[in-house]
């Protein structure tokens, strides 16, 4: 099994970055239904006005090898357009559980 961990920082007002952030969140949560290999992912959109990034994603998913089937998948990769004009930063950490 591998997690998948990825945390974004969005562009734009307060206001545009929780929206997106919503919107993405909505897309990504409906991925399982979508994308065979995805086992499970958990999205969460910061509370914390102090702190600078705006979103979370766990993902877990078989292999290391399904990592990039999700990452290529159309229903993924229409979820990420939603960012467009609006992602600013993204880090990204694989690992094996």
């Amino acid at each position: 099994m591998v997690k998948h961990i990825v945390t974004f920082q969005l562009t734009g007002t307060a206001e545009e970055r929780l929206e997106v952030a919503r919107r993405f969140k909505a897309a990504l949560e409906a991925l399982p239904q979508q994308i065979q290999v995805l086992e499970s992912i958990e999205v969460g959109i910061n509370s914390n006005p102090a702190e600078d990034w705006d979103l979370v994603l766990t993902a877990v998913v078989p292999t290391m090898a399904d990592v990039e089937t999700y990452a290529k998948h159309p229903a993924h990769v229409a979820a990420a357009a939603l960012l467009a004009g609006h992602k600013g930063q993204r880090a990204c950490v694989d690992y094996q559980l």
